[in-house]
């Protein structure tokens, strides 16, 4: 074979032999590495941790209220204390959509757990109403300088009114609410008055702590 036909038939094996990519194989399988290791990563996240309900002054939270018949419950219209000047009248009271006892809409206007015992039925009554407003003073506005000693008059819809007598007055940060002692059984008929104190966090337009009065049928 002549120089020049060995020449051309160099050149034609060189046109049909597979090219070489001395990396592929390797790159190939840092890639499957790396999509099996996302994919791991992926599955091993652990969901996120649900975000924690937001500190409520009356939430009854886990304690099971004793629901009171319709027929057999007097609902309270009105709510009296001498000794701080309180007089107002009574709106029912639900629960909100976390669950937690919603305040009354007008601030000069008390509320009653409509969901729990009436005053003057065995069990916890619970009565809340706001401290202040941007206005000024709202309806339990000097709650905290009750004393034990004091009354709670509450009137009722059948004509009557149950006296109650203070017997202690006690302050909780919101985070750390009393649940079970607001709204926990008892064996005879009392009575809760729930609203804010203590410092005002303006970040969050809130008061950090609850005034919780505590009182029993007289």
């Amino acid at each position: 074979m002549t120089r020049a036909a060995r020449h051309r038939a160099a050149r034609s094996r060189s046109r049909h032999r597979a090219p070489r990519w001395p990396h592929l194989g390797v790159l190939r399988l840092v890639l499957a590495v790396l999509v099996l290791a996302a994919g791991a990563v992926a599955l091993a996240r652990p969901a996120p941790p649900p975000q924690a309900a937001a500190a409520t002054a009356t939430v009854p939270g886990p304690i099971e209220v004793a629901q009171q018949p319709a027929a057999a419950a007097v609902p309270p219209t009105r709510v009296r204390v001498p000794a701080i000047g309180l007089d107002s009248g009574l709106v029912g009271l639900g629960l909100d959509t976390t669950g937690a006892l919603a305040a009354p809409a007008d601030f000069a206007t008390a509320g009653w757990y409509a969901g729990g015992p009436a005053p003057g039925d065995v069990g916890p009554a619970v009565l809340a109403g706001h401290v202040d407003s941007s206005r000024g003073p709202a309806v339990f506005a000097r709650l905290r300088e009750l004393t034990a000693g004091d009354e709670v008059l509450v009137e009722r819809a059948d004509g009557s009114t149950v006296t109650f007598t203070v017997s202690r007055v006690e302050r909780h940060p919101k985070d750390a609410f009393p649940t079970d002692a607001v709204y926990g059984p008892t064996a005879d008929a009392q009575l809760r008055l729930v609203t804010c104190g203590g410092d005002f966090d303006r970040p969050a337009r809130s008061y950090e702590d609850n005034v919780v009065v505590f009182a029993q049928m007289a």
